[in-house]
C-alpha cells in the first residue's frame, strides 16, 4: 500500500510503500498520532527504512492501494 504524509510548512510530501498486511496497524498508529496520543509517528517501509514524523506537524495522510494503479511513463 502507498502512504503519503503531508507535513505543514514543507513543500514535499513523504511517500512510503508499506506491506499491505500492515494496513490496519498503520492506520491505527496514524490515528493515534493525529489524536495527539503519539508525539512522533514512526513507520517502516518495504525496504526497511524507518521514517519519523512529528505528529504535531502532520497536515494530512493519504492511504491507497498500490494494486490496480495505472501508471504512465516513458522508457523501457
Amino acid at each position: 500500500m502507498d502512504v503519503r504524509i503531508v507535513v505543514t510548512q514543507v513543500a514535499r510530501e513523504i511517500s512510503l510503500e508499506i506491506a499491505d498486511d500492515e494496513r490496519e496497524a498503520v492506520k491505527a498508529r496514524i490515528e493515534e498520532a493525529l489524536l495527539g496520543k503519539l508525539e512522533v509517528l514512526w513507520l517502516k517501509d518495504k525496504r526497511g527504512r524507518d521514517v519519523a514524523v512529528a505528529s504535531s506537524k502532520i497536515a494530512y495522510v493519504e492511504i491507497g492501494s498500490s494494486e490496480g494503479e495505472r501508471r504512465m511513463g516513458f522508457g523501457s
